[in-house]
């Protein structure tokens, strides 16, 4: 393998994770970024960062990065980072199309002596009966003896300005003792939280699959103590804060669970399992309870509005603060009210109004004239800025406003406005 200095570094895949991970690695080594998404490829080229995860002003400052969609450009590589995106099917099955699809392009590329890493969520086993088979097969290499592979779960939080690539503990297994050393020798460079080495590849691929599954059970736990409290007629958000003056209960919120960890990450850990002969029952039940909750909010809301009610969506986004869409329970919920006939208007200051229409058909308006319910389903910051006097100026003397995320707590509105949250 080439000296310290020479190394080079290839990244498949420049999306969320892909790119952060591109840029900090061409901060000390020589680094080509490839992505099949042409577009994708020419924004960056021109400093546009449709994630908005990278500011502007750090975008390719350094010569030592390259960009391309042609994936002869990452040939005579040291190190091969696949960063592809892993969602799942409509029956909630893992889809690993683009993974498989990576690793061929890999397999293509690759020479004696390098090594390659995964980083995309799999479920345990994906990395060495999958993986391994499909670049063994293009190269015409035979892995230990020729390449070494590695597994190193992503961690990036879109929208977390506080918990970022660099500053997050980096989770690693190898094939070997070797490998292993060398990988955790590159990633020390760019992580100054450190690393975390395990004995092997099957429990580095575990410890990413529980992260979020923990996440979505709790948050699961969350959503049907709201159910419940609806049920017996009191305010869960008041229940909810008594409980959280003991010191051991878990700090979690009810809200719509998607995107493409918490809502995805479950079904690659229940799909390990169920194949190993163990039904994961309480893995399941949460993301079936979770992806309840736009029709639970929907029947609700439903009760409390007349049929020819104008209806105002806040928030298409999966979460707060993001452009990302994937898996978005707010589009979800947006879709029930549209099947069932109501006029229903979404907006988004964050999210592609483009790429909404082209997935979901679903077109962003600007709120205008008054509404006879509003629902706020995601707290993104623009959003919490809005004064009670710009509020009003949307709704009726008797309009529903149903607060998801509580993000207008602390807004008191008149007697006559009726207010809900989860």
């Amino acid at each position: 393998m080439n000296n310290k200095n020479k190394i080079k570094i290839s990244i498949i895949g420049l999306g969320y994770v892909g790119l952060p991970l591109a840029l900090e690695f061409s901060k000390y080594y020589s680094v080509v970024g490839f992505d099949i998404d042409k577009d994708r490829v020419k924004d960056l080229k021109k400093n546009i960062d449709k994630t908005r995860e990278v500011k502007k002003t750090t975008l390719f400052k350094n010569k030592s990065i390259s960009l391309t969609s042609d994936w002869k450009k990452i040939k005579k590589s040291d190190y091969f980072i696949i960063t592809v995106p892993t969602p799942v099917n409509k029956k909630n099955e893992p889809n690993l199309d683009s993974l498989l699809q990576a690793s061929k392009i890999v397999g293509q590329c690759i020479e004696k002596k390098n090594i390659v890493v995964v980083e995309s969520t799999v479920y345990p086993g994906v990395t060495e009966n999958l993986v391994v088979p499909h670049i063994e097969k293009q190269a015409k290499l035979k892995w230990k003896k020729d390449f070494n592979i590695a597994y190193s779960p992503e961690r990036i939080n879109p929208g977390d300005a506080k918990h970022k690539l660099t500053n997050i503990k980096k989770v690693i297994g190898a094939d070997n003792k070797n490998t292993l050393k060398k990988v955790v020798r590159l990633y020390k460079k760019i992580i100054m939280a450190g690393v975390h080495t395990v004995s092997n590849i099957k429990i580095a691929e575990t410890s990413k699959a529980i992260e979020n599954a923990q996440r979505d059970i709790n948050i699961a736990f969350i959503n049907e103590i709201a159910m419940i409290c609806n049920s017996l007629k009191i305010n869960s958000d008041e229940v909810i804060k008594a409980a959280k003056t003991k010191w051991n209960f878990l700090d979690f919120s009810p809200g719509l669970v998607g995107g493409h960890c918490i809502g995805v990450d479950p079904f690659y850990l229940a799909k390990a399992a169920i194949e190993a002969g163990h039904m994961p029952e309480v893995i399941l039940a949460g993301r079936k309870i979770n992806d309840s909750m736009p029709n639970f909010v929907f029947k609700k809301i439903k009760k409390s509005i007349k049929k020819k009610s104008r209806i105002l969506i806040l928030g298409m986004a999966f979460k707060e603060n993001v452009n990302d869409i994937r898996n978005s329970k707010s589009i979800v919920l947006a879709k029930l009210f549209s099947k069932n006939n109501y006029s229903v208007d979404c907006y988004d200051p964050l999210v592609d109004s483009n790429i909404l229409n082209e997935h979901h058909k679903i077109t962003l308006k600007n709120p205008r004239g008054r509404y006879d319910c509003i629902i706020v389903t995601i707290a993104h910051s623009y959003f919490k800025s809005f004064k009670k006097e710009e509020i009003l100026k949307l709704i009726k003397k008797h309009s529903l406003i149903v607060d998801i995320r509580g993000t207008w707590n602390k807004i008191k509105f008149s007697p006559e406005t009726k207010i809900w949250r989860l």
